[in-house]
């Protein structure tokens, strides 16, 4: 078995069959041993049934259930526990990713001798929500500058790596939809090949699981919490340079007036001890 294709699926009963179908008719016409695991991740609209009567017709697919919703991150990892393949592609179930593309990213990826290449969502044909587009360039901007690396898509859904370096970051992964942005972190943060690729990405079938202001959140907090992880003087350092700033501002201001208080005082020893906690932090993580 050459490659592991994982598609996570919630109540996607209206865009699995042609998913499936579209995919099975791309890698019959390449050269590869492959898989297709589909994983429902508790859905209730028929999405096992679906499957089910495909795996008659279509011998490479297998299905994996969840008997209750567990969340995106939950499903890939039991697809890519059950997968057979050490290089794993994964995708999603709604038609907005070019399926067709998998092949030649698999190539890519052998070629290249990366570890991992993701699909961006930078070409021609790209159909993005408005307003979902700012929080993604703000989200994409921190974590350029947090990475050291230049990220032009930070949670794209299609991408090709090899298993055993995701697999021994799952205990940093949640179960949410956090595991693109981590797992590409991570990999980046340890110096792996990461390669990214153009792609169009399409109008989904069905309704969108994302949920603006909260996953915006929510992908915030992760980006701060996977750099503290792997690159903490990144977050540290400034915030040491900018209490230090702050405070000698403060004590000069208070200085003319004839007045130097404690606040001056307060805030440089608050420096400091950002400074020796982010120093700490960062031998940890080397250590680790």
């Amino acid at each position: 078995m050459q490659l592991s294709i994982v598609i996570p699926a919630f109540n996607e009963a209206e865009g699995i069959r042609p998913t499936l179908e579209q995919l099975s008719a791309t890698m019959a016409g390449s050269d590869l041993e492959y898989e297709i695991v589909v994983v429902d991740d508790g859905s209730t609209d028929g999405t096992s049934d679906q499957v089910r009567e495909l795996e008659r017709e279509l011998p490479a697919v297998r299905l994996v259930v969840h008997e209750r919703n567990r969340g995106y991150g939950a499903a890939l990892k039991s697809g890519i526990h059950a997968a057979e393949a050490d290089i794993v592609a994964i995708t999603d179930a709604d038609g907005t990713y070019p399926n067709e593309r998998i092949p030649e990213l698999f190539r890519r990826l052998v070629d290249d001798r990366a570890d991992m290449v993701v699909g961006s969502r930078t070409g021609d044909n790209v159909h993005i929500p408005l307003v979902r587009r700012p929080a993604k360039a703000f989200l994409r901007a921190l974590a350029n500058y947090l990475s050291g690396h230049h990220i032009p898509d930070l949670n794209s859904g299609l991408r090709i790596m090899r298993k055993a370096p995701i697999v021994e970051r799952f205990n940093l992964v949640s179960d949410g939809f956090s595991f693109t942005t981590t797992t590409l972190m991570a990999l980046l943060a340890r110096g792996h090949h990461v390669v990214f690729v153009p792609i169009d990405y399409h109008h989904r079938q069905g309704n969108s699981k994302i949920r603006p202001i909260q996953d915006t959140f929510n992908f915030l907090v992760l980006i701060l919490r996977v750099t503290a992880f792997f690159e903490p003087l990144k977050i540290f350092l400034p915030l040491t340079i900018l209490l230090f700033v702050l405070g000698v501002t403060v004590g000069t201001v208070q200085l003319l007036a004839g007045d130097l208080g404690d606040v001056t005082a307060t805030i440089l020893a608050a420096a400091l001890q950002v400074g020796l906690v982010g120093l700490l932090a960062d031998m940890i993580s080397r250590r680790n």
